[in-house]
Formats: structure tokens, sequence, C-alpha cells
């Protein structure tokens, strides 16, 4: 096990007054890795971009402090539940109240939303676990069997699962169709905070203040292993994209894990205190804490951090054959099957009573008119909410990472300038130590070198194209005597988001060929089938167009 060292590895990126008053809970998006939602006692909830210093938007309805936050795949819905046990969902790209869900008798603790449909999951204090249909605000069936508080929910990636945690030391999975438990499992010695799914295979990893973290087959229904070495609780878990470990948030540490068999890869020394929530983006592991008001983020490289050791086998993908045996004593495990055609959804439960269906009602209108979501800072929101183009959000927007501060320590200079060309970001030159933090800079992959170089666009303000101005690709600058310098400034804006728009054709031609490959078989309902799973606006734009012109 490596040990614990206080290097340049992970840094605290920012520090913000969330809230008025204390902050209860908090919760990153996963998508992009940059989107902030907090809850605080003075019963709102507050949006933030990572790193920007002001809050985006601030939604408003509830009357008690908010619990329990949970922002959906897409990151833009967001749903809320309060100390009373009500729970809102916001459409963040409209900023509106969507529903009202009224039902638990005590605090919400836990929320999740179901990777393909618009079911939303609720565990409570009340030791109950509801599953919602949002779009007719009813509660579609309840789920019981723990004795304590349901401290984390996840709904499994094929999204027939729900796994749930709870302060009675248990962890439990339920099938969604049949609405019953499948299986319970039993080890942990103390409150168990969070649970987890990995990404490909039937796994599942489970973090406890017991100071453990669980792995369990989901096939064989047995723990696989344990590792036991914690200090700390465990408070929140996280597996790496490709499923190759798994990184463990405890006091000021961050722990990576494999468990065929149990061993620790890495410790990371980054101070976050109670860490609450962790997401990745761009090779970087976010971080985030809060003490009363403040809310605290921070960055762990992950290409500093180790993640495999000597005997770690391969992630086995369906496209590609088993590059090296396996371990003695490691089993292959079922891969979750995705939807291809149709969307994955729960089915409708007979309900445990007329008091568990609610209908929309008077009362319901009154308090979604009650509920706001107020822009608090236009130019955040637009960016990232309200994009110039029709094409949907999906993939995210591609986001550039956060550059690394200087080593302390002069010997790990170069080491540091090694790092930065691998991150493609500038190094901070020795003499920079006593100006501003460089995380407070922006740069761009593609900026222009210091030393003057002959432009390959020739600069010409003599003659500007007629009804295009090179400023208006640029951000608003006071100081007009830049004049001369507007094209490559205006170049290397374009080349930025040259990248990002070729991702989203790429992606969109991709999905297209995956609808034509259909439709080519004479299948055309289960053509359009896949066109509507796939969840791309484009791809549909695409297919009615043709339906149109080709009727």
């Amino acid at each position: 096990m490596a040990a614990a060292v206080a290097t340049k590895t992970a840094w605290k990126l920012q520090e913000i007054t969330a809230h008025s008053s204390n902050v209860s809970s908090l919760v990153l998006g996963k998508s992009s890795g940059r989107l902030l939602a907090t809850g605080g006692d003075d019963c709102r909830v507050n949006i933030w971009s990572i790193n920007k210093p002001n809050c985006i938007m601030s939604l408003t309805g509830h009357t008690t402090p908010v619990e329990s936050v949970k922002i959906n795949t897409n990151e833009e819905l967001i749903v809320a539940g309060s100390q009373s046990g009500s729970i809102r969902i916001w459409d963040l790209e409209a900023a509106k109240i969507l529903r009202t869900l009224m039902g638990h008798k005590a605090n919400i603790c836990s929320l999740d939303f179901h990777p393909f449909g618009g079911f939303v999951a609720s565990g409570s204090m009340d030791t109950n676990i509801k599953l919602w249909d949002v779009r007719r605000k009813g509660c579609v069936f309840r789920y019981k069997g723990h004795t304590q508080a349901v401290r984390c929910l996840r709904f499994s990636p094929d999204g027939k699962w729900l796994a749930s945690s709870a302060d009675d030391h248990t962890v439990k999975l339920w099938d969604l169709a049949a609405g019953k438990i499948m299986f319970e499992f039993t080890g942990h010695t103390g409150p168990v905070n969070v649970v987890e799914f990995h990404p490909n295979e039937y796994l599942l990893a489970s973090g406890s203040s017991d100071r453990t973290v669980r792995f369990w087959d989901l096939e064989k229904f047995q723990v696989v292993s344990c590792v036991e070495e914690e200090a700390t609780p465990v408070r929140c878990v996280l597996f790496n994209p490709d499923g190759c470990c798994l990184y463990a948030g405890c006091h000021d540490t961050l722990r990576v894990y494999g468990w065929e068999p149990e061993r620790c890869f890495d410790v990371v020394l980054v101070n976050w205190g109670k860490v609450a929530d962790l997401s990745i983006c761009n090779n970087q592991l976010i971080g985030v804490s809060f003490t009363q008001s403040t809310v605290s983020s921070f960055v762990v490289d992950l290409s500093r951090v180790t993640k495999c050791g000597p005997g770690t086998r391969g992630l086995i993908r369906d496209d590609k054959p088993l590059t090296q045996p396996l371990p003695a004593g490691s089993s292959l495990r079922r891969i979750y099957d995705r939807p291809t055609t149709t969307c994955s959804k729960p089915q409708r439960m007979k309900h445990n009573s007329e008091s568990e269906r609610r209908s929309p009602s008077s009362e319901d209108d009154r308090e979604d008119k009650e509920s706001t979501a107020e822009i608090q800072n236009t130019e955040d929101y637009n960016e990232i909410f309200q994009p110039k183009n029709p094409i949907t959000r999906t993939p995210p927007n591609k986001s550039e990472p956060f550059p690394a501060p200087p080593e302390d320590e002069p010997m790990v200079a170069k080491e540091a300038s090694r790092l930065s060309q691998v991150a493609d970001i500038p190094t901070p030159l020795p003499s920079q130590e006593n100006q501003p933090d460089p995380i407070q800079r922006s740069p761009i992959a593609s900026s222009t070198p210091k030393t003057k170089v002959e432009p390959s666009v020739i600069p010409a303000a003599r003659n500007e194209p007629i009804g295009l101005k090179a400023s208006d690709f640029l951000p608003a600058v006071n100081n007009q005597n830049l004049a001369e310098i507007v094209d490559e400034e205006a170049m290397s804006q374009i080349r930025k988001g040259h990248e990002t728009m070729c991702v989203v054709l790429t992606s969109r031609h991709k999905n297209l060929d995956t609808v034509r490959a259909v439709w080519s078989t004479g299948d055309i309902k289960t053509s359009v089938d896949s066109a509507v799973a796939i969840n791309d606006l484009s791809v549909m734009v695409d297919l009615l167009n043709i339906v149109n012109q080709k009727a």
C-alpha cells in the first residue's frame, strides 16, 4: 500500500458560502462533473458551476430544511427532499418546478433518478422506500423492509434493480418489476452510508461507518471481498468509469481499492474533511465537502494515482476478447444488458392503498405555484442550460481540466512540467508562486505561444467581411487597443469549440447509423423505437425529415 503523501496530486479548488444558514446536503452532477447542487437549512436548493464563484440558480418552495438532493443523468432535472418528507422536482433547463410529491412521514435521506424513465426513488427516516412516477405525480410502489433510516439508493445501470443501504447495517436489492426484495446483504456492523453499482459487471460496493468497504456478487448473492483497513467511516464511493477500481472518500483521504483479491492500490491525502460526494471528469476526481454554510471543492489528478497492481485483471468488454488469463480464484461476472430499442421501465404496480395513489389536486397545484426557480446568474445559466443550437446537451459540454498548482518542493518542478505537458496546460513558472492562484486562469488548449510568430491568418482590420465581426466571437473587452490580435483570438476561440462540435456530430452520425442498420432490415417500427430510445432530438429531427421527404 502506498503511503499518504501531501503533494499537488490533490489540491483545494474553491471555497464558497453556499447558503445564508447551514448547508444540509450537496451533490455533484455525474455527467459533466462540473454541476453542483446544495441544499440548506434556509429551505433553498442552490445550483453552482464548480470553480465559479456565483450561484447560477436558487430553487425555492420547501418549507423545511433540504436534507437530500440528486441531479439526473442528463443534468436537466433536480430532485430535493426535505425534513418534513416532501419532495420537489425542478426542470433546470426550463427553470421551473415540475412536480411536488407528498407521502413520506419523516426526513428524506436519499434520492435517485431511474436511468431511462420518468421515475424517482426516495428513502426516508420513516424506513420506507417509495418509487414515484414523475409524470403522474403518483407513488408506483412502496418497498418495506428496512428498520431504520434509508441512507442511500441506487438504480442498477440496466434500470431493473434498486439497491438500498440503511442505518440498520443492511444492504438490500429490490426487483423493480416484481416489486419485491431479491436479497438482503448482511455483514456490516455499522450504518451503511453508501452503495454503488459497478458500471458494467454484476457487482455492488457498499461503504459503512464500520470503516469497511464490501463488494457483493449480484449473481451468486455473496460477498466477494471486504476491505477492513479504513481508519475512518466511508462516506462516499465511486467506481472508475472503466470499472478497474473503486474510489472511497474517507475523512481527509481518498483510497483506491481493488476487490479480487481485496487490496488498496493508493492513498491520497486531500484534507477535504467529511467529503460528501465524488465525480470524475477529464481524468480528474472532484470531491466536495461542507461545514456550516461553507462548501469546499477539491481536485485529485487521477493520472498520478495508482489504479491497478500486479495480477490485476483487465475489464472484459462485449466486443473485445479476454486479453489475459484471470488470476486464480476469480470468475467472470455477467455484464448488464443495456436496452437498445425500448426503454426498460418499472411496470405499473397495484397500489398498496388508495392513499398511495395521489392524483394531481388543487393542493399540489398551489404548492407548485409557491415553488420558484430564481436565475441568479444569467450568463452562467445561459451557458449551461440554454444552448444556442437545438442539438441536445448530451454529450455534455466539453470542459478543460483544472490546471494543477505547482509543487511545493523545487525538486519536483521537472515532474510538474512533464505532467503539465501531458494535461496540455501551461506550466506555472517558479516566479509566479506569489501571483494569484493559477486555478483562476482558464487556459485554452490551442492558445497562441508568447513568442511573436507570423500568424497563419493575416489580420485585416482594413476590410471586415460584411455582416461578420470577429469581435462577435470574443468575450467583451474594455480595452479597444487589442484590435490587432482580434483575428488570432477569434481563431483560437473557434478552434476551442470545434472539437466539441465534432464530438456532437460524430455521436449523431453513430446514432443515425444504428437507426439505419435496423431500418434496412425492413423492421421500421423497431427502427423508430431505437431512435426514440437513443434520446437525441437531432436524430429524431433527421428521421422525421426523411419520412417527410419520402413519405
